[in-house]
């Protein structure tokens, strides 16, 4: 099987750990691009930098998962990841938590 770069799209401190279980669950089948000790050093970072690192994953990325919570929508950078995506013409899919984890 051939493996797809990924990008997960989501809120860090809310949603990490559920990210954490979709990624495991994959492994082998998903290469995933940029875990959560990447996005640890660079979100101190001034924003440009930010964008600077968001690009590159994206463009790296063969699609981008966008893992949706209850407040996601309200994420400083998942409209920003969302829109890099389309402009790359990467493939976007969307998947929502429920109260039950995922």
């Amino acid at each position: 099987m051939s493996s797809h770069q990924v990008f997960f799209c989501f809120e860090y401190n809310k949603d990490a750990w559920r990210a954490a279980q979709i990624r495991n669950a994959c492994k082998g089948s998903l290469d995933v691009l940029a875990m959560d000790r990447d996005w640890e050093e660079v979100r101190v970072k001034s924003d440009s930098a930010i964008k600077e690192w968001i690009d590159a994953q994206i463009a790296l990325s063969t699609c981008v998962v966008v893992l949706i919570g209850s407040t996601t929508a309200y994420r400083k950078w998942v409209l920003y990841e969302i829109e890099k995506a389309y402009e790359l013409h990467k493939g976007l899919l969307a998947s929502m938590f429920t109260r039950s984890g995922m």
